[in-house]
């Protein structure tokens, strides 16, 4: 857990989530009860979201307001536009959410985590600037990339092979990579990071950690490291996670969940595969043939030469000043 200052004052309010699911029809959305009623009542929500947001900024009286998209930002920035407070908008998929479709009409500036082209934004007031991230993510040299193996009990003799779903895991991945285990160690060390959920029944038809294979529930410290060390990393493809891979440099697999809501993911990942900067794998075909998983990762570690021009490629997508562009757009949009 990461420590915040607690004399900054931290007000709750209510929000409601509109459930929408891009691997479905529209008309199969409607056809959901129980999906209509949750909409139904997420909307009752938004509403009392906006009245409590209203009454808090009228008693704190902000220069700007800042938000970073997600459905609790929705009631606030409504409340912030009714008050003509400035506001500032940050959207770090490759492609806006609901909540940052309707900000941005009222946003006084708005950044964006990828390229301009994937937004449908007015140019006069929106700025590419990345998405801010830790300064521990960037390019390992040679002897960095050693010494964090060493750190992490890794060999130093085989290709490190590391597979991470997110903080929650991703329990289709997982079961990808246990059924497969055996192919995958024989083309490198391999590290695992499972997800509490799936943890336990993981550990119990895998080999104890050693220094060529490790599983791991989550990781809180040290993460950079450990994906600085890889010759290869299979991630999902959530914007943030995305954006750090690319500032380490690393030949990079992404599975993306078609699930989430506005397909997000999918869309994220389709702009590092439009600039070859990533190797992109269908989660369902994955399923239905856990070998493409398989065949992906050795074809990344055959091809050092086209895997480290994927990883350059990817590199150039790093905005190492984001969290100061922000900054300066939050300060100079205030009253």
């Amino acid at each position: 857990m990461g420590h915040f200052d607690t004399s900054i004052p931290v007000q709750v309010i209510i929000a409601g989530k509109f459930r929408r699911y891009y691997h479905l029809s529209v008309m199969r959305q409607l056809l959901w009860p129980s999906l209509v009623l949750h909409n139904i009542f997420d909307g009752f929500l938004v509403g009392i979201g906006f009245f409590q947001s209203l009454a808090e900024l009228i008693i704190w009286r902000p220069n700007v307001v800042f938000t970073k998209g997600g459905y609790v930002c929705l009631p606030v920035g409504i409340a912030a536009r009714i008050l003509r407070i400035p506001l500032v908008i940050h959207d770090s998929d490759a492609h806006p959410g609901l909540t940052n479709l309707i900000l941005s009409k009222w946003a006084t500036k708005i950044a964006t985590g990828a390229p301009l082209e994937y937004y449908p934004y007015p140019a006069s007031k929106t700025r590419y600037v990345g998405i801010p991230i830790s300064s521990d993510f960037h390019e390992f040299t040679s002897d960095e990339r050693l010494a964090a193996r060493e750190q992490w009990g890794i060999s130093q003799d085989h290709p490190l092979i590391v597979v991470t779903g997110g903080g929650l895991g991703a329990q289709r991945i997982n079961d990808t990579v246990a059924l497969e285990l055996d192919d995958l160690l024989k083309l490198g060390s391999l590290v695992l990071i499972s997800g509490t959920g799936q943890y336990d029944e993981l550990r119990s038809i895998t080999p104890p950690n050693n220094d060529r294979f490790q599983l791991h529930s989550f990781i809180s410290k040290d993460m950079a490291t450990l994906l600085g060390a890889a010759d290869v990393v299979v991630a999902r493809a959530g914007a943030t996670t995305i954006l750090e891979l690319a500032a380490l440099a690393r030949p990079t697999i992404l599975v993306p969940n078609a699930k989430l809501t506005g397909g997000h993911q999918l869309k994220n990942a389709a702009v590092y595969q439009k600039a070859n900067a990533a190797v992109v794998i269908n989660e369902e075909e994955m399923i239905n043939d856990p070998q493409i998983l398989l065949s992906a990762i050795k074809s990344v570690l055959s091809n050092p030469d086209e895997s480290d021009k994927m990883a350059q490629l990817f590199a150039k997508f790093t905005r190492p000043d984001a969290a100061r562009d922000v900054a300066d757009m939050i300060i100079s949009s205030a009253k």
